[in-house]
C-alpha cells in the first residue's frame, strides 16, 4: 500500500511539473512570436510596451487583492522613500529592459533575439561581480568565454544579420544585466518585504512606465517639425531599416525612428474605423495578458519545483524558439550558427551547474527574513502539505539566474 501510494504522488508530481513547464513554454515562446507577428504591422513597439505595463499593474493589483481577501493579510506597500530610492533604479532598468528589447522586434529575427538576449547571463556575472555578488572564479571566467564565443559564432556572416537590431537587443541584454542584480539586491533587503514576485512586480510597472514614457515621447509620441525620417528599405512589410554587414552599424537609423509618430497612426489617435481600433486595443491587450502570465507562469514552476528546474526548462525553451523560428518563420541558421548557439548554451548550462552546486553548498538552517512570508500567493493557489520543505529563496534564485 505504501509503495502504491508513493507511486502515485510520485506521478502526480512528474504531471504536475511537467505541466507547468508546457504552460510556461506557452506564455514564453508565444509572448516572442506575438510581438515579431505584431511588429510585422504595427509600428509602435514602445506604446506596446507601456500598454503591456498597464496590464500587468492591473492583473498584479487583482491578484494581491483576491489574495488579502483570502487570507486576511495585509500586503506590502512601501513607504515613497523606499520606493523612490531602492526600487527606481530597479524599475528604469527594467522599464530599458522591456522596451528595447521589444523594439528590436522590427528588425531581427526571432533566432537572432532568442540568441543574443540569451547573452544576458553573460553581463548578469559581469555586474554580479562588480557588485561583489558573485566570487572570481575560473570556472565564471570560462562560462564567459563560451557565452561569448558562441554569441560571435551565432552571428559572424549570418545571412539575416541586422545591425541596428543587434544593437537593440544587445543593449537590452546589457541593461539587463544590471537589471538583474539590482533585483537580487532588491530582493535580499528583507525589511522592505518584496519576496513575494506579484508584490514586485505591482511596485515596479508604475516607475517602469514613467521611466519608459519619455523614450516613448520621443520616437514614437507628438511629430517634430524638424524630424526629418530618411528612407532606409523600401520593403513594404517593415519600417525603414538597412540591412548591414554583420558589425557595422549605423546609429542614425535611431533618430530617423522618429519618423512614426503614434498620434498620426490612423491605428489609433486618428482611427478611421472603430472596429479597426478595437482589434489594435485588444490585441495590444492580449499581449499584457501574456506578459503577466509569463511572469505567473515563472513563479508557479518554482514555487511547485525549484529555480533549478526552470533554469533547465529555459535552456529546452531557447531550442524550441530555435526550431520554431526555422521552421515557421523561415529563419536562416547556419551550421555555424548551430554550433554557436550550443557553445552559449553550454556556458549557460556550466553556470546553472555551478549555482546548483553552490547552493547545496550553502544549504543549511536560514535566518527568518522579516514578518512578511513569501508564500501568501503559494496559499492561494495551493495547500500546502505537511513536511514539505519550502525555500524562501527559490523566487529569489530564479530572478538572478534569468536573463530575459
Amino acid at each position: 500500500m505504501g509503495r502504491w501510494t508513493f507511486g502515485l504522488t510520485f506521478i502526480w508530481k512528474v504531471m504536475l511539473t511537467l505541466g507547468l513547464v508546457l504552460l510556461y513554454y506557452c506564455f514564453s515562446i508565444g509572448i516572442t512570436f506575438y510581438n515579431k507577428w505584431l511588429m510585422k504591422s504595427f509600428h509602435f513597439p514602445l506604446f506596446m510596451t507601456l500598454l503591456h505595463l498597464v496590464v500587468i499593474f492591473l492583473f498584479s493589483a487583482l491578484s494581491r487583492a483576491l489574495t488579502q481577501c483570502c487570507h486576511q493579510r495585509p500586503r506590502v506597500v512601501l513607504s515613497w522613500a523606499d520606493y523612490l530610492q531602492r526600487v527606481a533604479p530597479t524599475a528604469l532598468a527594467t522599464a530599458l529592459d522591456v522596451g528595447l528589447s521589444n523594439w528590436s522586434f522590427l528588425y531581427i529575427t526571432v533566432s537572432l533575439y532568442t540568441m543574443t538576449k540569451s547573452s544576458a547571463v553573460l553581463f548578469i556575472l559581469i555586474f554580479s561581480l562588480i557588485f561583489k555578488l558573485e566570487e572570481l572564479r575560473a570556472a565564471l571566467v570560462l562560462v564567459v568565454l563560451l557565452i561569448a564565443g558562441g554569441l560571435f559564432m551565432f552571428t559572424y556572416k549570418s545571412t539575416q544579420f541586422n545591425g541596428e537590431g543587434f544593437a537593440l537587443v544587445l543593449g537590452a541584454s546589457f541593461i539587463g544585466g544590471i537589471r538583474w542584480t539590482l533585483t537580487q539586491i532588491l530582493l535580499q533587503k528583507a525589511e522592505l518585504g518584496l519576496q513575494n514576485p506579484i508584490d514586485t512586480m505591482y511596485h515596479l510597472q508604475p516607475l517602469m512606465f514613467l521611466g519608459l514614457f519619455p523614450l516613448f515621447a520621443v520616437f514614437e509620441g507628438v511629430k517634430s517639425s524638424n524630424c526629418k525620417c530618411r528612407v532606409l528599405s523600401t520593403s513594404p512589410q517593415l519600417p525603414p531599416v538597412i540591412i548591414m554587414h554583420p558589425y557595422n552599424i549605423d546609429f542614425s537609423l535611431f533618430l530617423s525612428f522618429s519618423g512614426l509618430h503614434l498620434s498620426t497612426s490612423e491605428k489609433i489617435f486618428r482611427f478611421q474605423d472603430p472596429g479597426l481600433l478595437l482589434g489594435v486595443l485588444g490585441t495590444l491587450f492580449f499581449g499584457g495578458i501574456l506578459a503577466f502570465g509569463l511572469g505567473f507562469s515563472e513563479f508557479l514552476l518554482v514555487s511547485r519545483t525549484s529555480s533549478l528546474t526552470l533554469s533547465i526548462a529555459g535552456i529546452f525553451k531557447e531550442v524550441c524558439t530555435l526550431l520554431l523560428a526555422a521552421h515557421l518563420l523561415g529563419d536562416q541558421i547556419s551550421l555555424l550558427n548551430w554550433l554557436g548557439f550550443a557553445l552559449c548554451l553550454s556556458g549557460i548550462s556550466l553556470h546553472i551547474t555551478l549555482k546548483a552546486l553552490n547552493s547545496k553548498g550553502e544549504s543549511g538552517p536560514k535566518p527568518h527574513k522579516g514578518p512578511v512570508s513569501s508564500s501568501d500567493l503559494e496559499l492561494l493557489l495551493r495547500n500546502r502539505e505537511p513536511g514539505d520543505e519550502e525555500d524562501e529563496d527559490e523566487g529569489e534564485k530564479y530572478f538572478v539566474a534569468q536573463g530575459q
